[in-house]
């Protein structure tokens, strides 16, 4: 079977024709809130620490002490927690998509402890950058708790093994988020994570050369 004839092709192909996910504004229902508070809290939360470490980072110049080696290491961390965030908004909620979440979150854990191992033998890591970092620490945690708590029946699915064939397949959401709620959050990623750690290391890159060209 080729790549465009699969079943998995052929749903992302169409994963915007089912009628869009609502999420009332006034329910009082225990899931719609879980998931209203995952979609307009937990997610816009991230962005506000990101900005705030890209600061902290910049106040300390990074480019002159620690260097590429750590804006590389941010932009690990980011990939971690990016790929579960980008699987949480458009996959459907499945076996392999929670394995993914819980890898990410153990993986990017762990990159965060080398990141500060780096940090505080090259330059000053004040405690108001520490705390910034549990803030970034905490995050994928809580999107991950909330979505297995509004998924309970695929946490016990991926417990027991996934049994089913597509328990195990990247399939699109029955019904999708919406657009404007989708762009309205890659507008954020962009602006407040994307943006300002690639300016991070642009300048680590530069002062890197200048460095060398002395």
């Amino acid at each position: 079977m080729t790549l465009s004839r699969s079943p998995v092709t052929r749903a992302w192909r169409r994963w915007r024709r089912p009628r869009d996910l609502e999420v009332p504004r006034n329910a009082v229902d225990v899931e719609d809130a879980n998931r209203r508070f995952l979609m307009y809290g937990v997610m816009p939360l991230w962005f506000v620490p990101a900005v705030a470490d890209w600061l902290m980072h910049r106040r300390t110049r990074i480019e002159d002490t620690s260097g590429t080696k750590e804006s590389a290491i941010h932009a690990l961390m980011m990939t971690e927690a990016g790929v579960p965030v980008a699987m949480g908004l458009l996959a459907r909620v499945n076996p392999l998509v929670l394995s993914v979440m819980g890898g990410a979150a153990a993986a990017h854990g762990a990159t965060a402890l080398w990141d500060v191992s780096l940090a505080t033998g090259e330059r000053e890591v004040r405690p108001v950058e520490q705390h910034i970092h549990s803030f970034l620490e905490v995050l994928p945690l809580s999107a991950m708790a909330f979505t297995c708590c509004l998924h309970w029946d695929q946490v016990r699915a991926a417990l027991r093994g996934g049994d089913r064939p597509e328990d195990w397949k990247l399939l699109p959401k029955d019904n999708p988020l919406p657009a404007r709620y989708l762009a309205a959050i890659g507008l954020g990623i962009g602006a407040c994570v994307v943006l300002p750690y690639a300016e991070e290391m642009r300048r680590c890159l530069r002062a890197a050369k200048a460095r060398k060209a002395v």
